[in-house]
């Protein structure tokens, strides 16, 4: 049976789309209308992923989080970028703790351990 948060549509990125998180990479900035049907127009930044069709609406503390990562605040610095996408139950809106969506700085993978050197045989040692 499905989750109540399953049942509603939305055309913007949702904590429920991000599962347990995702790691993705920024295609554009762009604003769009984040109006509901009818109601008046409201333009928001949101930011466009190369992995996912929905956008994401930008607040300011996720703004400030890729300009951290990403060292500029030009979004234009960003695009091709990668950043993590996950749930933070913590999210407060309208004085209500909600949950939402939050970015983080990939974690950089070790690079790989080198195998130990081959032993070194001697001439008397070499089998042929």
């Amino acid at each position: 049976m499905p989750h109540i948060s399953e049942m509603k549509e939305s055309k913007f990125l949702r904590k429920e789309d991000v599962g347990k998180g995702l790691l993705v990479t920024i295609a554009n900035c762009v604003k769009q209308n984040t109006a509901m049907e009818g109601a008046p127009r409201e333009d928001k930044w949101c930011l466009l992923y190369r992995e996912l069709e929905k956008p994401h609406v930008l607040n300011m503390t996720n703004a400030n989080i890729c300009a951290q990562v990403f060292g500029s605040e030009d979004t234009d610095d960003w695009i091709g970028k990668q950043i993590v996408l996950y749930v933070d139950p913590n999210v407060s809106y309208g004085g209500k703790i909600i949950g939402g969506i939050r970015m983080r700085k990939p974690k950089v993978q070790a690079p790989p351990v080198p195998p130990p050197p081959a032993a070194m045989l001697t001439d008397d040692e070499i089998p042929f």
